[in-house]
């Protein structure tokens, strides 16, 4: 008897354990996991919270790390970015990003906002939204976005592989600043985070 005891607590253990595993190819995903699974972050509905065990990724690929050079714009002008919801953003260009993707040529521009500079851990923070041909299909139809940090000199790494959707894929109730159509990106970028498929 003490041993049946004994072995359902052990299976009982384990199951726990293996429900609390986080799924993931790299520490970025897990973290990305990690968030959604806790109710008090998550962007999720309830609903879909309820069953959600991992984000939709594509496989880490090492090509699309890659290093920019960044011209900055110091007397670029404050402007409204647009919302999903009507809202704005202010915003301006901090610069630009010049890079080689799959040995092609692109550029992006990379924005700070307003709000960031006055929110003392977050005032190195740079913006980086962009649209791509996969958008609609296996990602985001609005694009996908990118949080980097502002560097001491002019060169700063892409990592697309950490590109991440807008919280209005997975509720229409946030306001997601809508990409500039200036940031598309002619080519599929094959990184990041897929499309959310709702149940």
């Amino acid at each position: 008897m003490n041993r049946f005891i004994i072995g359902l607590l052990v299976l009982t253990l384990l199951s726990c354990s293996q429900k609390e595993k986080l799924l993931g190819e790299t520490a970025w995903q897990k973290k990305m996991n990690a968030d959604f699974k806790d109710a008090s972050k998550s962007p999720l509905k309830k609903k879909d919270l309820k069953n959600f065990k991992s984000l939709d990724f594509f496989p880490f690929d090492s090509s699309y790390v890659v290093r920019a050079n960044l011209v900055r714009t110091p007397d670029s002008e404050w402007f409204n970015m647009k919302t999903s919801t009507g809202d704005v953003t202010v915003e301006r260009i901090y610069g630009v990003l010049h890079f080689n993707l799959n040995g092609e040529p692109f550029q992006l521009n990379v924005y700070e906002g307003q709000e960031s500079m006055q929110m003392g851990r977050f005032n190195k923070y740079l913006f980086l939204p962009f649209l791509d041909d996969t958008n609609g299909n296996t990602t985001y139809a609005g694009g996908r976005y990118i949080n980097l940090q502002i560097p001491d000199s002019n060169n700063i790494t892409i990592n697309f592989n950490m590109a991440y959707s807008p919280y209005c894929d997975y509720n229409e109730k946030y306001s997601c600043p809508i990409v500039p159509r200036v940031n598309y990106l002619p080519t599929e970028v094959k990184a990041g985070v897929k499309a959310y498929k709702k149940n």
